[in-house]
């Protein structure tokens, strides 16, 4: 078992530390919290051990779990990369893209791993389908969600819309070539709308929706490809794959067929792959182990969660 602490006791950071300590990849050591209060709070209520700095709780554990504020990510994981330390970095990954290169340096150089957690890669409903999503040519994704003060410190961008960056980067196996986007401002200092248009080198266009002052929650990707349209939906964990193919010789009466100007019919194809209940923070940690232990690429890399920032950069450098 991995010794692990964790840095950061608010609402995320409080999951993890209870899927640690179930966890049986993982002997959770501890964790630190600068905030006084709610550090005192979690350890007299939860029972796990209050370290009186970071310093002192990355000398006893092999993995840090960075689940603190955005804006301290870079200094969190540098402390702990260069006490070789494995490090497990909420998204996003820091708060600039300089910072992420940085990290990537310091990670290779002590030969330590670190994955990002963008959380949504382990979604049941998106890992039933992923396989099926080949040369998407068309992508749209909406993730709307109520206001909540929590990541009001960042832009929505980085907040919300960098989970389908992310997704996206995964899938589009070309460059990045065009941004369009537009943000705005409602209730936070910082764009709590955004709409952006990202164009790729290989043709492809995605089209990305993110709002934190929804009157509903929606995560919804769309994937348009050759012959066949996936959906899936991250929030209700469901997917469907509609394919298209040409129509059989004798067709089953009831099946769904369409034909073209040219008189070309083709038959549509409804599947709904299973989707296997999972807990998708527990999976991203225990992952992740099992690539230290593997010697395996994480399956978020740290040059994953550089990209999907840079992106988002573009993003926002483009309102």
């Amino acid at each position: 078992m991995l010794k692990v602490g964790v840095l950061g006791a608010g609402h995320l950071g409080k999951i993890h530390l209870r899927l640690l300590q179930e966890s049986n990849k993982y002997e959770l050591v501890g964790f630190f919290d600068p905030f006084t209060e709610n550090a005192q709070k979690v350890a007299k209520e939860l029972g796990y051990k209050l370290f009186d700095s970071i310093e002192d709780l990355i000398e006893e554990v092999e993995v840090v779990d960075i689940v603190t504020p955005t804006l301290s990510h870079f200094e969190c994981a540098k402390k702990a990369i260069e006490k070789g330390c494995h490090v497990f970095i909420e998204k996003p990954i820091t708060k600039t893209v300089l910072e992420a290169e940085a990290i990537k340096t310091l990670a290779s150089q002590f030969h330590v791993k670190g994955q990002v957690g963008h959380v949504e890669r382990f979604n049941p409903a998106f890992t039933a389908v992923k396989d099926k999503i080949n040369n998407p040519m068309f992508i749209e994704t909406h993730r709307l969600a109520e206001f909540n003060p929590r990541g009001t410190d960042v832009p929505v961008v980085l907040d919300l819309m960098i989970h389908d960056i992310d997704i996206i980067l995964s899938v589009v196996n070309s460059k990045v070539k065009n941004v369009h986007a537009s943000g705005i401002s409602v209730i936070s200092e910082t764009p709590d709308i955004a709409n952006a248009r990202i164009e790729f080198e290989n043709g492809c266009v995605a089209n990305l929706t993110a709002s934190r002052i929804s009157m509903k929650n929606m995560r919804k990707s769309r994937f348009f490809q050759k012959d066949a349209y996936i959906s899936v939906d991250f929030l209700a964990k469901q997917s469907e794959v509609v394919r298209m193919k040409d129509v059989p010789k004798k067709p089953d009466e009831f099946a769904m067929i369409l034909q073209n100007a040219e008189g070309v019919k083709k038959q549509i194809y409804f599947d709904n792959p299973e989707v296997k209940n999972n807990n998708a923070i527990l999976d991203e940690l225990e992952t992740f182990a099992d690539a230290i232990e593997n010697g395996t690429d994480p399956i978020v890399t740290l040059r994953q969660g550089t990209e999907a920032l840079r992106v988002a950069q573009m993003v926002i450098d483009s309102f």
